[in-house]
């Protein structure tokens, strides 16, 4: 599976994205969004676990960023408001088989897909 992340570019501060992750389904447990800005390591943002249909947020994004899913387009998204200058990162989207204590861990996802950029600009 070779999954896809778009949506990504340049907004201003206060403004809002979505990215897609594609494609999304049941093949894989759990699908999650990491982001990674120049110089600093990935960091989880959220996570849908097909185990009880959980989502999980960075405590950095809650409140501001949502996940939601389409299971007719099989694809997942990442709705970004309130955007801030340090959310500005190249986002991925990966997908695994975590365990529940590994949700926001890089290490519990195989695949994972280019990463799209966003830049939030003050």
């Amino acid at each position: 599976v070779q999954l896809q992340a778009s949506g990504g570019g340049l907004v201003q501060a206060g403004g809002s994205l979505r990215l897609t992750c594609a494609p999304f389904g049941r093949t894989f447990r759990g699908y999650a969004w990491f982001r990674q800005a120049p110089g600093k390591e990935r960091e989880f943002v959220g996570a849908f676990d097909f185990v009880g249909s959980r989502i999980y947020y960075a405590d950095s994004v809650k409140g501001r960023f949502t996940i939601s899913r389409d299971n007719v387009k099989n694809a997942l998204y990442l709705q970004m408001n309130s955007l801030k200058p340090e959310d500005t990162a190249v986002y991925y989207c990966a997908a695994g088989n975590p365990i529940t204590s590994s949700i926001s861990t890089s290490e519990g996802y195989r695949t994972w897909g280019q990463g799209t950029q966003v830049t939030v600009s003050s």
